[in-house]
């Protein structure tokens, strides 16, 4: 391996993580609004209830 291709590969690398973080920010933020603030309750209070079983105050 020579010089050249190690940084393409770090380089490879750091855009992959990235972009691995970016969707994981993006697909958390959609759940966390969905569940928050979703208008069926039923969805609403499993996410309430989840909260409160993780000692996450919500009020």
């Amino acid at each position: 391996m020579t010089t050249a291709s190690s940084v393409l590969g770090s380089a490879a690398n750091s855009s992959s993580r990235v972009i691995q973080l970016a969707l994981a920010a993006l697909l958390g933020t959609f759940i966390v609004g969905f569940v928050g603030f979703s208008h069926m309750d039923a969805v609403h209070n499993a996410g309430h209830d989840y909260r409160h079983s993780m000692a996450f105050p919500c009020h």
